[in-house]
C-alpha cells in the first residue's frame, strides 16, 4: 500500500508544518509531499529544506488567476490538503476539486473569534478582551468562507485571570502540536 500524500499550505514560521512533517516521518500511512507558501521569506521554507520536502512559492496571481497552484496540486495528487497558518481564502476551484479534503486549524473555539483578520495574536487579544474563561483550537474543513467549514475537532484550555496574548498563544500552540497531526492521521 502506498503512503497517502499531504500538501501543506503555510504563510509564516511553520512550527505546525514542522510538527506534522516530523509526526508523519514516523508513519507508514502518510507523508508530507509538498509545502506551498505565498511568502518567499517564510521560515517554513527552511523547515521544509531540513526534511528535503519540495516547496512551491506562489503569488496572488498564481493562486487566483493563472491556475499554477491548482496545477501543482494536480501534479502532486495530495490525498489531504492542510492549512497550517495560511491566511488567504482558498479559491473555489481548489475547494471543488478537493471536497472535504482541505482542513484548517484555527486558534480559537469556532464559531466564535473566526473570520477575516482573526489569526494569531489578533484572536488571543479578542478572546481575552471579551473576558472568556476558556479558549482552544478548532480543526475544520475549509469552504468558500473564512473559518465557516464543518468542525472536525476542538480542544480547550483555560484562560487565567492574568493571561496575556503571548501566554495564551503558548497554550494554544501546545494544543495544536498535540492534536493536529493525530486528527490529520485519523482523516487519512
Amino acid at each position: 500500500m502506498s503512503k497517502k500524500k499531504i500538501a501543506i499550505f503555510a504563510s509564516g514560521n511553520g512550527t505546525n508544518a514542522q510538527r506534522i512533517i516530523e509526526y508523519f516521518n514516523q508513519s507508514d500511512q502518510a507523508e508530507v509531499g509538498i509545502i506551498l507558501t505565498n511568502n518567499p521569506a517564510a521560515y517554513v521554507i527552511q523547515r521544509a529544506g531540513f526534511f528535503q520536502i519540495p516547496v512551491f512559492v506562489f503569488d496572488k496571481e498564481d493562486f487566483y488567476t493563472t491556475g499554477k497552484v491548482m496545477n501543482t496540486l494536480l501534479e502532486k495528487e495530495p490525498d489531504l490538503i492542510v492549512l497550517a497558518g495560511f491566511l488567504w481564502l482558498i479559491p473555489k476551484e481548489i475547494i471543488k476539486c478537493y471536497p472535504n479534503r482541505i482542513v484548517n486549524i484555527h486558534p480559537a473555539l469556532l464559531p466564535g473569534y473566526g473570520g477575516k483578520g482573526m489569526y494569531g495574536a489578533n484572536v488571543h487579544r479578542a478572546v481575552i478582551a471579551a473576558g472568556e474563561k476558556e479558549s482552544g483550537i478548532t480543526i475544520h474543513y475549509v469552504n468558500e468562507k473564512y473559518d465557516e467549514g464543518s468542525i472536525i475537532f476542538q480542544a480547550k484550555c483555560t484562560i487565567d485571570t492574568d493571561e496575556t496574548p503571548d501566554s495564551l498563544a503558548v497554550k494554544i500552540h501546545q494544543l495544536e502540536y498535540n492534536y493536529f497531526p493525530v486528527i490529520i492521521e485519523n482523516l487519512i
